[in-house]
């Protein structure tokens, strides 16, 4: 990284990786809200066009941990130069597929672009900013574009879609993609990994990329024969890392209890957040009857607030006191405002019951993201920061996946169990969504369980801002 001494040559790698991030967790919430006019343009059924979000899931989870250890093996501005060309042609595939078969293998394609592209970012910028302070400042405006390019994500599909149709939703991709590709071969700096040879375990990639891959489609396709073939295969690529002469995943990390509590707390965050979004969006039409351009409008908040949280106030208090704590808080207001929804009536304003919990979670997340990242990033050895953002990265899909699966189940059922006893359709949508709402609560109380039990890293981020010797992140 001696490369990128100045903080303009920092601040512009910075912009890249989260330019790209940004278009990659844009593109899920883009999709999702094109999915009527994919399905009507190209003939899918109404199960079949599933699978043009499916398919990416599949890809892009699946992928995740092998990238991470690609990019500690041959270094992290390979493998995200490698993700951002296969997404962006992947996209431009996608917005010219004409039959449905094509756009879902392009999608397919397009997940493992996005995995390699995404897997190594956050390692990379931990490299860019060793310095407690400038990391956690670094690592808010990742979780901005994270957490605030979600929401955004919905304004942007409507407005694409109904403006020059479905196809624009990729193709948009093109020209930013080819932008920041341009922008990233001259501001990220170039590293030498040790090689292939030092820990391409080509048997354990295999089983733990089907693993994965079938554990996704499990969670998303409700396929039970899937969910036992990927904890088979899961287990089996845990007993390869055993006995493999190069492990891809070296059983010093696996053994790390602070990464693992980390870990699982991220899972239930994600399903957490991936959940209330889809939860939300279908309170908000089918019972409030909003149309998909307001629904989006209706989410404005959360980004901003978001937006000012993470790039303003969370890095300061980070530093001040540490991760764990800032989670802590967040995790509190996060329960808050779910709360605060599941309580909300069939008649419910926007003004005085919607707005008022969308601002608290907006705050909320935008402390929380940051403080578990670094916490999963804290202590990570250099040679393992590639890995250790795969896994991060891993976490987080899994938790989205079953986070929409379990609170999309939770809600139909006792909307159904309402519908059959005789309750209106709206008031038993209203039972249900508000019950998914209080399970994604849960979700959120054990997540604090786990932050109070996560051990001290052996090299603490905790800093003084007194300490700030390393200038702005941005």
């Amino acid at each position: 990284m001696d490369a990128l001494t100045s903080a303009r040559n920092r601040s512009a790698a910075l912009a890249v990786l989260c330019a790209v991030a940004l278009m990659i967790v844009l593109d899920s919430t883009i999709v999702a809200v094109a999915v009527p006019a994919i399905q009507s343009g190209l003939g899918f059924s109404s199960a079949g066009v599933a699978w043009v979000i499916n398919g990416y899931l599949i890809g892009f989870a699946g992928l995740l941990l092998l990238a991470g250890r690609l990019g500690d093996l041959v270094g992290a501005r390979a493998v995200f130069l490698a993700g951002l060309i296969v997404f962006t042609v992947a996209s431009a595939l996608c917005g010219l597929a004409r039959t449905a078969g094509f756009l879902v293998a392009g999608r397919f394609v397009q997940g493992l672009g996005g995995a390699l592209a995404s897997a190594v970012i956050i390692g990379l910028i931990v490299r860019l900013y060793p310095e407690p302070a400038a990391q956690a400042r670094a690592i808010g405006v990742y979780s901005f574009t994270q957490a605030g390019g979600a929401a955004a994500g919905f304004v942007a599909g409507g407005l694409l879609t109904d403006a020059a149709g479905w196809p624009a939703i990729f193709l948009i991709n093109l020209p930013i993609g080819v932008l920041a590709l341009v922008a990233a071969l001259r501001v990220i700096p170039r590293e030498a990994g040790p090689g292939l040879r030092s820990g391409m375990d080509l048997p354990g990639a295999s089983l733990i990329t089907a693993g994965l891959s079938a554990g996704v489609y499990a969670i998303v396709d409700g396929g039970f024969a899937y969910g036992i073939l990927a904890v088979l295969l899961v287990l089996g690529f845990l007993v390869r890392q055993r006995f493999a002469a190069n492990p891809l995943v070296p059983l010093r990390v696996l053994r790390e209890r602070r990464l693992l509590i980390v870990s699982a707390a991220m899972v239930l965050i994600f399903a957490t957040g991936m959940g209330f979004q889809f939860v939300n969006t279908l309170f908000l039409q089918r019972v409030l009857g909003y149309d998909p351009i307001t629904t989006a409008l209706a989410f404005v908040p959360t980004p901003v607030a978001i937006g000012l949280v993470s790039l303003v106030v969370a890095p300061r208090v980070t530093a001040r006191l540490g991760p764990r704590p800032v989670l802590l808080a967040g995790l509190a207001g996060l329960l808050a405002g779910l709360l605060l929804l599941a309580r909300m009536p069939v008649g419910a304003r926007y003004a005085t019951d919607v707005l008022p919990a969308l601002v608290l979670m907006g705050l909320a997340v935008g402390v929380v993201i940051p403080a578990v990242i670094m916490l999963v990033m804290a202590g990570a050895a250099p040679r393992d920061t590639g890995l250790v953002s795969g896994l991060a990265n891993t976490a987080q899909q899994a938790g989205g996946a079953i986070g929409l699966s379990i609170l999309a189940v939770v809600a139909a059922r006792l909307t159904g169990s309402r519908v059959a006893a005789g309750t209106a359709e709206v008031a038993a949508l209203r039972d249900g969504y508000s019950r998914a709402f209080l399970v994604a609560a849960a979700f959120v109380a054990g997540a604090m369980v786990l932050a109070a039990l996560i051990p001290a890293p052996r090299s603490s981020v905790n800093v003084s801002l007194t300490d700030e010797r390393s200038g702005s992140a941005g």
